[in-house]
């Protein structure tokens, strides 16, 4: 009985997945100028903003703060997409618009400007959301593998990820397509295995787990500031 319970909560749980990690944007990637992101050679050398090296960020959510380790040496792209969403401004005064925590603690979503699982960050200078390609960093890789899924959705692979998805890592949302994240991020309330290589991972809280924890779907994000760090995003 004890086998099929569990077998019967990780199942819950990848449906789950399906209905509230993929994310359907409001606008599709195919239709930006970032069609380039998929390409790994125009990321590497290209792509910005971006994060080479670390940074912190403190997130104050019911009025406490949670402090996060974001890594640009292992995710640049994606840490860097955060850190410039976190320095313009744009996360204040939104809402966690998805939390899942039965059967098991699973993620507190957040980061949508329409607060329903459907925004995504519009770049006020060109009008068209930006979207970042999925980043994932092998162990023995000198850069991360872009565009591809390499987890259990997508290539099996049998070196370790670099980043991976234990209790209190920050992530980013995405639709079906690789390349779709954009300004969604979410943290994981527990060890979740069986995300590694399909979403990236580019950052670990270090600090506020507790607050974290204690979100509820509707909870607002009262800031977001980056600590230090800040000269390392190269825009």
């Amino acid at each position: 009985m004890g086998n099929l319970l569990r077998k019967w909560s990780t199942a819950l749980v990848c449906l789950v997945l399906i209905g509230g990690l993929y994310l359907t944007g409001c606008s599709s990637p195919s239709a930006t100028s970032s069609d380039a992101n998929t390409s790994q050679d125009l990321a590497l050398a290209n792509y910005v903003p971006r994060l080479e090296g670390m940074a912190t960020v403190e997130m104050k959510i019911k009025g406490s703060p949670v402090i996060i380790e974001v890594n640009g040496e292992d995710a640049p792209i994606t840490a860097g997409n955060f850190v410039d969403l976190v320095e313009r401004g744009f996360y204040n005064g939104l809402t966690f618009h998805r939390v899942v925590k039965e059967p098991q603690p699973f993620v507190a979503q957040g980061g949508d400007p329409q607060g329903t699982g459907t925004g995504n960050f519009v770049d006020p200078q060109t009008k068209k959301a930006r979207y970042v390609p999925l980043e994932i960093k092998l162990e023995g890789d000198e850069q991360p593998t872009y565009g591809k899924a390499l987890g259990r959705q997508g290539t099996a692979t049998d070196k370790n990820i670099v980043l991976k998805h234990t209790r209190g890592a920050v992530a980013m949302a995405r639709s079906q397509l690789p390349d779709s994240a954009s300004s969604q991020f979410y943290f994981a309330l527990s060890d979740l295995a069986f995300l590694d290589g399909d979403y990236a991972v580019f950052g670990y809280v270090t600090n506020g787990m507790d607050i974290v924890d204690s979100i509820q779907q509707g909870d607002k994000i009262d800031s977001a500031r980056v600590v230090s760090g800040l000269e390392n995003l190269k825009k």
